[in-house]
């Protein structure tokens, strides 16, 4: 998984066809999609029950590239290991879920994954301005955590001011919630490489006819990348 700040559209599967998992993940790779971002909620943390390590187990063999798990549980350590095991190429946990967020982090990297932090809306930069060098991603929420297609909360000085606390260094800023080609400029010129977007990608397809995930893929990608018409 090699490292670029080229925009990069990761469509939440949470918006996908649940009965048929493994095709939606081929379809949306074979329509564009950089990689398949997956929602883990455990209706304690956030008020939502989706998925475990063994769905992510089921869906690797149909996913090419980066599968982004998202864990919105806590406590989160307990189950690195098996999200790892399952396939999982970044874990992220949130700043929120737990106090010692750095062990965390430590114990993703252990287990072979990169390292993802969140932050929920009401989180500052500072919450993560120690773990700089402790992670691969920084995960700005830009609805409240729970569900989807949520109304995008304009989180454009965070992001920028993570873009500047990250300088140099190879981590990528992923914004989570409500992006679609209107609000996609906003995050990409704060500062954002990964666009997590959910029915915003997969409104309008179906594995049967996967073309508008490619439309939706690419209006989103030209709107962050500033060529949307």
């Amino acid at each position: 998984m090699s490292f670029d700040r080229s925009i990069k559209i990761a469509p939440s599967i949470l918006a996908a066809d649940f009965a048929n998992f493994g095709a939606e993940c081929e379809a949306i790779e074979a329509q564009g999609a950089d990689w398949v971002h997956v929602d883990v909620m455990d209706g304690h943390f956030v008020p939502n029950i989706t998925f475990g390590p063994t769905t992510c187990a089921a869906i690797r063999p149909h996913i090419k590239g980066v599968m982004d798990v998202h864990l919105m549980i806590t406590p989160v350590d307990p189950y690195i290991d098996a999200f790892a095991q399952a396939g999982a190429d970044v874990i992220t946990a949130h700043v929120e879920a737990g106090p010692h967020i750095h062990r965390t982090l430590q114990a993703i990297r252990g287990a072979g994954a990169k390292a993802g932090v969140a932050l929920n809306p009401g989180t500052p930069a500072s919450a993560v301005s120690e773990l700089i060098d402790s992670v691969d991603l920084i995960c700005v929420m830009t609805v409240n955590p729970g569900f989807g297609g949520q109304k995008f909360i304009d989180m454009s000085e965070k992001i920028s001011a993570l873009r500047r606390m990250i300088g140099d260094r190879p981590v990528h800023i992923e914004i989570d919630g409500g992006v679609d080609p209107s609000t996609a400029p906003l995050v990409a010129k704060a500062g954002a490489d990964v666009l997590v977007a959910g029915s915003a990608v997969f409104r309008g397809g179906s594995v049967s006819d996967p073309a508008p995930y490619g439309d939706n893929i690419g209006a989103i990608r030209a709107a962050a990348s500033g060529t949307y018409v």
